[in-house]
């Protein structure tokens, strides 16, 4: 099985823990190509895509865009662009995951998961609406999935006390990524910070990243049930 993760940061691994690495280990006996970028917009990625067609086809690819889309707003330094509004954001979107399915025969929309571990803040509001918007367009596709990895976190938060904090900070969130590679480090980093599932409210630390892992595992799984039934 050749299973490709398509994403930004969070997906690269850096900063934070990478839950790829986690990924790969529990599962040796897959292809795993990683696709994330720092700071990725579905904009970005759709011009990424457009430039660089996916270079095999995959089994299963994990889309999981769209936190850079609002996180952006809140830093000082936009790197990448982002759509103007939803409607946008939708058309791009689905251009993305229109030429994604030309190179797997399998797609995970996954949704936006945090930005900041208070689950009603105004970011993570906004990100609810992507989710929905995300929800819809994978209705449409038969052979398209749909993971809620908002849900997944939320659900998890709602049983501890996680402080508001949320790295807006360019320099600082640099600074994550150069002195914090450590797993270790980075979970104690966060624990002062007062998080439970993130760093720095948006990227992974240990938690967070086997969350995902968990999430992923169970949908590779799945999938790799139905083949051996059709089989």
């Amino acid at each position: 099985m050749k299973i490709a993760c398509i994403g930004d940061s969070l997906t690269e691994g850096r900063p934070g823990v990478s839950f790829f690495k986690l990924l790969t280990a529990k599962h040796p006996h897959i292809e795993f190509n990683n696709l994330g970028k720092p700071g990725e917009t579905v904009k970005s990625l759709h011009t990424r895509l457009e430039k660089s067609k996916l270079a095999t086809y995959y089994d299963l690819c994990f889309l999981w865009i769209g936190v850079n889309d609002v996180y952006a707003k809140l830093l000082k330094v936009q790197a990448q662009p982002v759509t103007k509004d939803h409607h946008e954001f939708k058309d791009y979107y689905v251009n993305c995951l229109e030429m994604i399915l030309a190179s797997s025969k399998h797609v995970v929309l996954v949704t936006p998961a945090l930005i900041g571990e208070t689950i009603k803040n105004t970011s993570n509001m906004e990100l609810k609406e992507l989710s929905s918007i995300i929800q819809s367009i994978s209705s449409k596709y038969a052979n398209v999935s749909f993971l809620n990895m908002q849900e997944v976190f939320e659900h998890h938060l709602e049983q501890v006390n996680s402080s508001d904090y949320i790295n807006t900070n360019v320099i600082r969130v640099m600074q994550d990524v150069l002195f914090y590679k450590n797993p270790s480090r980075i979970d104690r980093l966060s624990k002062k910070r007062g998080l439970h599932l993130t760093l720095d409210g948006v990227h992974l630390n240990s938690n967070g990243a086997e969350l995902v892992v968990e999430e992923y595992t169970a949908i590779i799984e799945q999938l790799q049930l139905q083949e051996d039934t059709v089989h």
